[in-house]
């Protein structure tokens, strides 16, 4: 019994395993099951980036380092089990909202992803991102979360070719005589069953189930090759930095602002309720916050270089603190796994966008679910949070939603009688948010 516990054991010294009541065996299944749970992202992230203009392959491999180098410092630096990869909220902003709806280059896009996560950093290790997060009403980040998770739902449900453009009402519904929009449904259900059970993992295997009925129908032709060396990074490597002039014009700030803000909440809420469910949270604080939240910025920075969106702690790591994941070694195993997944590359060929779509639209009913947190009885608050989440997904735009809460919630606030409830630095955000709209408006 000594021996299993002895003080110079290295992982025992590094992850203090006998202290939290876990052992490197239980740490280990927990980090093949966070994986699992969250591997869809290598196959989701280079589709979406893939709809701006990015290299496929190039986004691939810069997923696989950013978790590989998010989960090795929340493993080392914070000691806790939970994973850090590309956030699906992030990219749609990306890609849909900037380079899309706003036509701005994806290389001047990911600059402006460079600077915010330079300035991530910064707040992170000044400890103001604790100041910021504080200061945001609490319904407003349940909304924001809420939004998010609607409009990549909407993305999916495009994607899939069930929801189709329409002249006369904007949008539609899909054509069920293409042998692809039955793929996505196919996807749908199997995800839906398997989440019904309870079975980790759930998204990817729904992933590999439905690209395994693409290939034996002939929808999805089939790959040349299985294994082969991680695609280069070049296409993406330092773009953001090489473009960082762009950073003079006063749309660039705008999409700064956004990106800071969602990536601001994004991780923050996250972390809490992970943190609760793995009985971390002491006294109702988070030991180590600080450092959980520079290891989350610090990963964003590296992403950011590598050439992918802002990065995020996953919800989906919850599936390994639910078999036991208590420390750190759980991350790094998440880790080990990423990198074992780099010579997979070749399976981008066949994951398709009706295949990832299932999982969009299940990942944004799992977002959605903070719908209930929010104080519907209160019309003050209310409205605004209704005009997040609605306005995202009708405005296909990320910071527009944003934008109508917190232009709203103040002078509701105020009209409501709870003056002093309204923390200063909101009314510093609406502010902001006002020149957002009008840059945002005056650049089209």
């Amino acid at each position: 019994m000594e021996s299993k516990q002895k003080p110079n054991n290295l992982l025992e010294r590094i992850f203090h395993l006998s202290e939290n009541k876990t052992t490197a065996k239980r740490e280990g299944l927990a980090g093949l099951t966070t994986f699992v749970s969250m591997a869809y992202i290598l196959f989701v992230n280079p589709i979406i980036l893939g709809d701006a203009g990015m290299d496929k392959g190039a986004v691939f491999t810069a997923t696989a380092l950013s978790a590989i180098l998010g989960c090795l410092l929340m493993g080392f630096l914070a000691n806790y089990p939970i994973a850090i990869a590309p956030g699906l909220g992030d990219n749609a902003f990306f890609t849909y909202s900037v380079v899309l709806a706003m036509g701005i280059p994806w290389q001047d896009a990911m600059a402006g992803v460079f600077v915010a996560s330079i300035l991530f950093t910064l707040v992170s290790l000044f400890k103001i991102r604790e100041i910021i997060i504080d200061a945001i009403p609490q319904d407003l980040k349940y909304a924001m979360a809420a939004g998010i998770g609607i409009f990549i739902s909407f993305v999916g449900l495009q994607g899939g070719g069930i929801i189709v453009n329409d002249k006369s009402s904007l949008v539609g519904i899909g054509s069920f005589t293409v042998p692809s929009t039955w793929l996505t449904i196919f996807g749908i259900f199997v995800i839906a069953i398997l989440m019904a059970k309870k079975v980790p993992g759930s998204i990817f295997y729904g992933i590999v189930l439905t690209t395994i009925l693409g290939l034996v129908t002939g929808i999805i032709a089939p790959p040349t090759s299985i294994i082969s060396l991680a695609p280069s990074l070049k296409p993406t490597f330092a773009a953001g930095i090489m473009h960082i002039s762009v950073m003079t014009s006063p749309k660039m700030w705008a999409v700064v602002l956004i990106f800071f803000l969602v990536a601001f909440f994004d991780t923050a809420g996250t972390l809490i309720g992970l943190a609760q469910q793995a009985g971390i949270m002491k006294n109702g604080k988070m030991p180590r916050i600080g450092k959980a939240l520079m290891a989350d910025s610090l990963s964003m920075l590296g992403g950011a270089v590598m050439g992918t969106t802002p990065t995020a702690a996953y919800v989906e790591s919850s599936a390994g603190i639910a078999i036991g994941g208590k420390t750190g070694l759980t991350a790094v195993v998440t880790a080990v796994f990423f990198a074992l997944s780099m010579i997979f590359s070749p399976l981008l060929e066949i994951v398709t966008s009706q295949v990832t779509a299932p999982a969009l639209i299940v990942v944004g009913v799992m977002m959605a679910s903070s719908l209930r947190e929010i104080h519907w009885d209160q019309f003050e608050i209310a409205l605004p949070s209704f005009l997040v989440v609605i306005g995202m997904p009708l405005t296909y735009n990320v910071s527009y939603g944003i934008a109508f809460g917190f232009l709203t919630y103040p002078i509701l606030m105020v009209a409501a009688g709870r003056k002093k409830e309204v923390n200063p630095l909101v009314w510093v955000m609406f502010v902001l948010f006002l020149a957002l709209l009008y840059t945002l408006n005056a650049i089209k």
